[in-house]
């Protein structure tokens, strides 16, 4: 189970960083489409550091830091290899996957420090709680570094291009659709974890009776 968690994990963080050119809207509001995907990512270290521990949390997200830069070297050398005569979408292509040098920056400083306060925070609720109390470190963890993960990726990204007023209202419409998100998310993370226990249990067996 655990080699499956960090593989989604991977995966929705390279999906996440392509559906960011997308936008969509909820009555007045617009979000990029990356926020249904990405914020599925903390439910993951979650899992991963209820069960498997802190050092594997954290070994999660490293590894995703570093795939993010692999993956982003080799879409900028794809977006520069000469295109074919008859491949008539090379803006498109380079429109939907290159993005800016400074949303990507953002994107990578707001993934780092946000991914590490998510399992910090997460841990530290478990020293104070044990076994107990899944739901308040799960939601309590997501909700705080969420909220750091959006006011760094936005004043990054849009600050100087955008208003004040504008950055805000894309924090607060952002971070509220996030802290629903992490809200209905609580019965998956149970979820999660009591498969990926019963998983690991398995194995123990299996291991001891070879």
């Amino acid at each position: 189970m655990f080699v499956y968690l960090n593989a989604l994990f991977v995966g929705l963080l390279i999906v996440s960083n392509i559906l960011g050119v997308k936008l969509f809207s909820i009555g007045s509001y617009v979000l990029p489409a990356a926020v249904i995907v990405y914020v599925i990512t903390y439910l993951i270290t979650d899992v991963i550091g209820e069960v498997y521990g802190k050092k594997a949390a954290q070994q999660t997200v490293q590894a995703g830091f570093v795939t993010q830069i692999v993956v982003m070297a080799f879409i900028v050398i794809a977006i520069n290899l000469p295109a074919a005569p008859f491949f008539a979408s090379q803006e498109a292509f380079k429109t939907i996957l290159g993005g800016s040098f400074r949303v990507m920056l953002a994107s990578l400083i707001s993934y780092f420090v946000s991914q590490n306060l998510d399992v910090f925070l997460f841990h530290r609720l478990k020293q104070m709680h044990g076994e107990k109390k899944l739901w308040v470190r799960n939601n309590l963890s997501t909700m705080s570094s969420q909220l750091i993960d959006t006011t760094i990726f936005i004043s990054i990204a849009f600050y100087g291009t955008l208003p004040t007023t504008a950055l805000l209202g894309m924090i607060v419409t952002q971070y509220a659709f996030k802290f629903i998100v992490a809200v209905v998310d609580t019965p998956i993370v149970y979820l999660l974890v009591n498969l990926s226990k019963r998983q690991s249990k398995h194995s123990d067996l299996v291991s001891v009776e070879k």
